[in-house]
């Protein structure tokens, strides 16, 4: 259908009051000296937005790391470099967050975070300042502002677009989308050349953000080779949301316009002893991943999944990614209803899907049940099983086992054992489950690697991941009288 000219005439009209409004709210940004838009949040605004999503983001990553002393460190060093910014008088908070994921982010508003888990990769206090100067970077230029003011744009114009050219209206909304996934590289690069600057002006060496990032490739490269996923480094932990490379990263080293100082800081003696005896990998309070088994001391419960899946704990729930996509999903409900696993499997579970052979079972000696689906994802259509397994009246915990239809069938054995390998803990049996520190010694005459890197895992990655936190080249012996990472339970 050919749109009328007064419905054309609207839309211009529209066009020209969404680009009025986007002139008044371009802006030159102290920091960056460049004119951005950021019309649709201002900075008390950002402060609003950021007070209400930290309560949010403490309950995602199931809490703050609960060390003061630690937390007390961070944001001392944090401090101190955001007084070196644009912004001096900015009140930043900055918050260990205790997750073993190398990761960390920043909301509007001066909130940032960093999880023990990248603490634990850091090899000084000058790569864990890099990390927080380049998060104080993204909110001293504003980017979230940036990425909201452009998305009330894309979705408030393309429809208006779409009136006058059709299907392009489409392809602009799916563009904004992908764009408001992650920090565009150009503000990743401009959040790198901010965070020289106030690493400089701090008495940093400002080099450390490349030697991190370097550790931090290397760590991606590992857990997707980990996870049968080679080549796919840069979807794993901080790469996922800060699209960086090294290059550019050395290219702001390069292009600073600081003035080089003499003798800059690393802080090793300073920073290791902050991190000795620091939890690695999971909390115990959330559950323990052991290769392929999961284990909850508080929960007392225990299952393990088929070879060739990677299990990873989150604050909500545990997933075992496997071959050919296969996904297995397992968490406790949260208002189960029902007397029987079958009827709260039947009833308010799976609202909502078509159920295929429901039936009543037993696992461990309780209420079960079972019945299989189909459903379409992203990724096409899967075959979905569900189990439930009462454990009391008021305890549900669940399976759900995803696979493609050309896989189910080879998987369904696997499936199977992973369900009836659930069992309930023995109260000796849990209070043995301890969890993993990480502790700083010192390297003794005689030392190897493999007694050195005993704890960082039963696979075939250990030596790389020791040598890596240890900022060591693979199948280096640490010298005698060096401090060394290693893992104790």
């Amino acid at each position: 259908m050919i749109p009328s000219r007064k419905l054309v005439r609207a839309a211009l009209a529209a066009l020209l009051v969404a680009g009025s409004a986007a002139l008044q709210g371009c802006a030159v940004n102290p920091a960056t000296g460049q004119q951005s838009f950021t019309g649709f949040m201002s900075p008390q605004d950002e402060l609003k937005v950021g007070r209400e999503q930290h309560p949010e983001i403490l309950k995602q990553f199931g809490c703050a790391y609960s060390n003061a002393a630690l937390a007390a460190y961070v944001q001392q060093v944090g401090l101190a470099l955001a007084r070196q910014s644009e912004l001096p008088d900015l009140a930043f908070t900055f918050t260990v967050l205790n997750s073993p994921a190398v990761n960390a982010f920043a909301l509007p508003g001066g909130y940032v975070y960093v999880t023990r888990g990248l603490l634990a990769l850091a090899g000084d206090e000058a790569e864990m300042a890099g990390v927080l100067a380049h998060e104080i970077g993204h909110v001293i230029a504003r980017h979230a502002a940036q990425r909201y003011s452009q998305s009330v744009i894309a979705a408030g114009v393309t429809p208006l677009l779409g009136v006058v050219v059709g299907d392009l209206a489409e392809i602009a909304q799916l563009g904004a989308a992908a764009y408001l996934q992650s920090y565009s590289r150009d503000q990743e690069f401009q959040s790198d050349e901010l965070g020289v600057r106030y690493l400089t002006r701090a008495g940093y060496d400002p080099r450390a953000m490349a030697s991190f990032l370097s550790k931090l490739l290397e760590d991606s490269k590992i857990a997707a080779e980990a996870a049968g996923r080679a080549g796919e480094a840069d979807r794993f932990d901080l790469f996922a949301t800060h699209p960086r490379t090294l290059d550019r990263v050395e290219r702001a080293l390069a292009e600073a316009k600081e003035r080089p100082i003499a003798n800059p800081r690393r802080g090793r003696e300073e920073y290791l002893p902050r991190i000795d005896g620091m939890l690695y990998c999971d909390d115990p309070d959330h559950g323990l991943v052991r290769g392929r088994v999961f284990a909850h001391p508080e929960f007392r419960v225990r299952f393990e999944v088929p070879e060739g899946y990677r299990l990873a704990n989150g604050a909500r729930q545990v997933q075992a990614q496997g071959p050919d996509g296969a996904l297995i999903v397992f968490d406790r409900a949260p208002r189960p209803s029902g007397a029987r696993a079958l009827d709260y499997l039947t009833g308010g579970w799976s609202q909502g899907l078509r159920l295929s052979d429901p039936e009543a079972i037993t696992i461990d000696g309780l209420d079960a049940a079972t019945a299989w689906s189909q459903v379409r994802s992203a990724r096409g259509p899967r075959d979905m099983r569900l189990v439930a397994i009462r454990v009391d009246s008021t305890t549900i915990y669940r399976f759900t086992f995803l696979t493609a239809p050309q896989t189910t069938a080879a998987q369904a054995e696997g499936q199977r054992r992973t369900a009836y390998s659930f069992h309930r803990l023995g109260e000796v049996e849990a209070a043995r489950l301890k969890g993993q520190r990480l502790r700083v010694q010192t390297a003794r005459a005689g030392d190897t690697t493999e007694r050195l890197s005993a704890g960082f895992g039963a696979d075939a990655f250990r030596l790389r991941r020791f040598a890596n936190v240890n900022d060591l080249p693979p199948g280096t012996v640490p010298q005698t009288g060096q401090p060394v990472k290693v893992i104790e339970e």
